[in-house]
């Protein structure tokens, strides 16, 4: 059973009620829609994967405005859904008010850390993978200048950006890192024409490598990339079939693997703070016939040396999000 926007209406509050006893697990999508080929549809794969494995159901929601972020978790914890699992920084502060109410239910927030007793909080460090896809990103460069495009211009995706240009600029100490920001509200997650603005300004700069980090709008950044001949990286999901032979890599950040595994655990799940990086499997970077010519086993070696350091602690990429600062890149 699948229950969509319409979820918050009379009639689908009461079926919701109805099957409380069932205590399905509820997944809430973020700004930009299920299908966004990226941050969202990493969750909904792992869900899905869930359902086929066990035969289960699950109910999901897609939001519509912001305003429906506390109304969506306290109508799945009123209908009995455990675990509540949504995706996004931005449920922060709902979750914070919800999750006190519904002591006996078990909620999981990617993205974001809420202290309470009865949520998990998954975070990632998008740095490290950013940094390996910045080191390939520089190995392929061909004019000496890369590029980024964010999302919405917070901490969070400041992150990635930084650990992006520090990857580049252990490669090639001489390149030229360009980033730009869609926007600072949350549409800046869904506005592919914006980020084709942003690839194409980027690319009269001299960029011929863009790796973007903003939801639907990197959909946008991927396209306009392919169409003038220039690679791009993918982020989140797997995005190297979007554009065959184009795509040089994607970010895996495993937000899949992080819904699965609420799934998986259910009620009475470890709660607390869970981070997941190149050590355990959390961020990486892809591979598959779709980008196999486009990294040589040079390039590929030596990235996995320096995943292979990040894992030991021999190498420690710049944290944004520690002291709020990039040492190797302008905003």
């Amino acid at each position: 059973m699948t229950l969509m926007t319409k979820f918050l209406g009379a009639a689908a509050a009461t079926a919701l009620s109805a099957g409380a006893a069932l205590a399905e697990p509820a997944l809430i999508f973020d700004l930009g829609g299920k299908f966004d080929k990226s941050f969202n549809e990493a969750a909904f794969a792992g869900a899905q994967r869930w359902a086929e494995e066990t035969g289960e159901t699950f109910r999901e929601i897609e939001l519509q405005s912001e305003a429906q972020r506390e109304q969506a978790l306290r109508r799945f914890a009123e209908a009995g859904s455990n675990p509540i699992v949504m995706t996004g920084f931005a449920f922060g502060d709902a979750l914070g008010q919800v999750a006190t109410d519904y002591p006996d239910t078990d909620f999981v927030i990617i993205d974001m850390v809420v202290d309470q007793p009865n949520v998990r909080s998954v975070v990632f460090n998008e740095h490290e993978g950013s940094y390996l896809v910045g080191m390939l990103a520089a190995q392929a460069s061909q004019t000496g200048t890369v590029s980024f495009i964010g999302g919405m211009d917070i901490p969070l995706i400041r992150k990635f950006a930084c650990g992006y240009a520090e990857g580049a600029l252990a490669v090639n100490p001489e390149i030229e890192v360009i980033a730009n920001m869609t926007g600072t509200t949350p549409a800046a997650w869904n506005d592919p024409v914006k980020g084709s603005e942003l690839t194409k300004a980027q690319i009269s700069q001299g960029s011929d490598v863009v790796y973007a980090a903003a939801g639907g709008t990197g959909v946008g950044v991927l396209q306009t990339a392919a169409d003038e001949d220039i690679l791009s990286i993918g982020v989140d999901s797997n995005q190297n079939y979007l554009h065959p032979g184009k795509v040089l890599t994607s970010m895996l950040k495993r937000v899949d693997n992080a819904v699965y595994q609420a799934f998986k655990e259910g009620a009475g799940m470890e709660k607390g703070f869970n981070v997941m990086g190149v050590g355990n499997g959390g961020v990486g970077y892809a591979m598959d016939e779709y980008n196999a010519d486009l990294v040589t086993e040079e390039m590929q070696s030596t990235v996995d040396e320096a995943a292979a350091k990040i894992s030991s602690g021999e190498l420690e990429v710049h944290d944004y999000m520690s002291d709020d600062s990039c040492p190797v890149l302008s905003f």
